[in-house]
């Protein structure tokens, strides 16, 4: 799999080999072509790209069907998988309804919110500020993670919270964990959901949680315009 919008890493990391192997490999392709790392219209070619992770063409292949599902990729008959269009309207689309979503959660989960809590979400960030001072992208990653869950699971809204973590399969964490920036802005964004929280300002901490994916969609688009994905 080759692209020529942003530089390729030298080595790709070896996935895990478990059943879910094909979703690691989807996620691995799906951060590709959110973070522009291969462009609409390339070919993703089973045999590299099975190379490249150290898998069969296997879970390649069903990785692949998968994404064609989620309409990321298209096949051409007797060509193989190429990548489909994606649009500005599409990410502001995408994080939109994120948003949507965590705000209202956000909303949600600051009615049952409880002190205890409150200090589990201040020492997550406090772990996240950390990690983003040392770069260490897969920390950020789980700390993020972590924060967020508490929240949907606060919530008490089960069906909901499903909703927003398939919505957030097309956010490409490597991209984000990787931009100081961004961490800086979520540690603040953070800051500033706990306190609400911690007051019960319900429709402050739902906005506050919105606008932190309405400041993921910016900066992605941002990116893909730097890199000339639309050129």
């Amino acid at each position: 799999m080759t692209s020529s919008a942003t530089p390729r890493p030298k080595e790709a990391r070896a996935l895990r080999r478990r059943p879910q192997l094909s979703d690691d490999v989807a996620v691995h392709v799906r951060n590709l072509i959110m973070s522009g790392g291969v462009r609409p219209g390339e070919f993703i070619r089973l045999d590299e790209t099975a190379a490249e992770l150290g898998v069969s063409v296997t879970p390649v292949r069903e990785a692949l069907l998968t994404l064609r599902s989620e309409g990321l990729v298209e096949l051409v008959p007797h060509r193989g998988y190429v990548v489909a269009a994606l649009s500005r309207g599409d990410i502001n689309d995408v994080f939109w309804l994120q948003g949507q979503i965590a705000e209202e959660l956000t909303s949600r989960a600051t009615a049952a919110i409880d002190h205890e809590t409150l200090d589990e979400l201040r020492a997550i960030n406090a772990k996240l500020a950390r990690a983003v001072e040392d770069s260490d992208a897969a920390r950020i990653e789980d700390l993020e993670f972590d924060f967020h869950r508490i929240l949907n699971r606060l919530a008490g809204s089960a069906k909901l919270s499903r909703f927003l973590l398939n919505a957030t399969r097309y956010t490409p964490v490597h991209f984000y964990s990787a931009d100081h920036g961004w961490g800086d802005a979520a540690v603040a964004s953070h800051d500033r959901l706990i306190a609400a929280m911690a007051s019960g300002k319900a429709d402050e901490a739902g906005r506050e949680s919105r606008a932190h994916f309405l400041d993921g969609a910016q900066r992605l688009i941002k990116h893909l315009e730097e890199v000339g994905i639309w050129d």
